[in-house]
């Protein structure tokens, strides 16, 4: 819209220029036309010129329609708002938020209005840079008065305070039909002002700077939102940043507080001493129950133990003759189980002396079979042995030599050589096994 309104703007003026342009142009040519006639012997055109004054004013008339457009075309920035005022009936009532907007072309004007949020402050010291957002090269700092209010004892204090506030877009028309402008140095600071004033007055110097501090800030908020809240102007916050007392004040102030300080911990440090001597108390006193009480649940214990003995003997005779009666049928049933076992044990003794007697009969009878079928089994081995032996009688000789040593080697040679040894062993061991023969029984 904004580019709109520029080019109708444009086009506007270039035609109220053409018209100028024209004129002027005819004027030129009209001056020209006269010094001719005036000059003897000059070229005089046949045409004389002539204004083209009704083709400057059909211009300049339509010049005006696109101005009037342009200037019915209103563009509210971003962060602003306006109100209609008309030359004939005053400010409209409506509220223009941003954006492109319609009015009516030189009977209506807008009025722009910040709503953004604004800062009122006092006692304030910061440094701004430069307002096109580039550090500056020598940084310019503002200072800002404190606000002088007095307590209730009549001493001055210095207040920093910090107000936050912005415009109520749908109160602007009656911010601009009432009140004057502009708003945040005509109505706010001194509206500000006066609630401290009016408020600070009924606290002491003490109570504004410490012990209801909140609570004056509170009421000062309360007081300030409600007032120009009435004139279209929204309070976000009231902020008390600072107070500076007077040198002598705050002078006494400090050394009183260091008084109550030490006024307050002795009060503590007594008050802890009462209750560490209360505790104490305490508990000599639950001691001195505890000790009762556990006495006589010790009496009462006794009591119990005694009524319980007295009680139990009355069961205990009984018990003790029922007891006496079932050890002696225990003694008793022992004793026949201990004879009954030892008659079982003197039959199983029996039992096992007849049984080793028939086992050892048995070995015996089984030791003699043994022998006897060993002998005889002797007995023909040896007399097979006897008659291979008379047989070939040289394999006693054989036999003789292979028992003698493992490491012997045998040599046979014949029975009628003239080697003596040899001859006197076989004649020996012939004459051995004659008698062998004679006598075949084992010894």
């Amino acid at each position: 819209m904004l580019a709109l309104r520029y080019l109708l703007i444009t086009g506007g003026l270039g035609m109220i220029f053409a018209a100028v342009c024209i004129l002027t142009y005819d004027l030129y040519r009209e001056v020209l036309y006269r010094q001719a006639l005036a000059a003897p012997g000059g070229t005089v055109p046949a045409v004389p010129p002539r204004l083209r004054w009704r083709t400057s004013l059909a211009l300049v008339l339509l010049a005006w329609g696109p101005l009037l457009v342009a200037f019915s075309i209103v563009v509210v920035p971003s962060g602003m708002a306006g109100v209609r005022v008309s030359q004939l009936s005053g400010t409209l009532p409506g509220t223009l938020y941003p954006g492109a907007h319609v009015v009516m072309p030189l009977v209506e004007d807008v009025a722009l209005f910040d709503t953004r949020d604004q800062v009122f402050t006092t006692g304030a010291s910061e440094t701004r840079a430069s307002e096109d957002g580039k550090a500056a090269s020598a940084p310019t700092t503002m200072k800002t008065q404190l606000m002088d209010v007095q307590a209730k004892e009549g001493l001055a204090l210095g207040l920093a305070i910090t107000v936050r506030y912005r415009l109520d877009p749908k109160k602007l028309d009656y911010i601009q039909g009432n009140l004057p402008r502009p708003v945040e140095k005509e109505i706010v600071p001194p509206t500000v002002a006066s609630v401290w004033r009016e408020l600070v007055p009924n606290y002491t110097m003490r109570d504004v700077f410490s012990a209801k501090r909140e609570e004056v800030r509170q009421r000062a908020a309360g007081m300030i939102t409600q007032k120009l809240a009435a004139d279209g102007i929204v309070v976000k916050e009231v902020m008390l940043r600072d107070i500076q007392l007077p040198p002598e004040y705050a002078q006494g102030l400090e050394t009183l507080l260091l008084k109550e300080q030490e006024n307050d911990r002795m009060s503590v440090e007594t008050e802890l001493k009462g209750k560490q001597v209360r505790i104490a108390e305490l508990e000599a006193e639950a001691t001195k129950v505890q000790q009762i009480k556990q006495a006589e649940g010790e009496a009462q214990v006794h009591v119990l133990q005694a009524k319980g003995e007295s009680d139990a003997m009355q069961y205990t005779l009984p018990l003790k003759q029922k007891q006496i009666e079932q050890s002696r049928l225990e003694a008793q049933a022992r004793k026949e189980a201990t004879i009954q076992n030892a008659e079982a044990e003197a039959q199983a003794k029996v039992i096992d002396s007849k049984a080793e007697t028939e086992r050892r009969k048995l070995l015996a009878d089984a030791e003699a079979q043994r022998i006897r079928v060993t002998a005889a089994a002797d007995a023909e081995r040896m007399q097979g042995e006897a008659a291979v032996l008379k047989q070939n009688p040289l394999l006693i000789n054989k036999i003789v030599a292979e028992r003698l040593s493992d490491k012997l080697q045998i040599m046979m040679v014949p029975a009628d050589g003239k080697f003596f040894f040899a001859n006197d062993v076989l004649r020996s061991m012939n004459t051995a096994n004659q008698s062998n023969q004679a006598d075949p029984q084992p010894r």
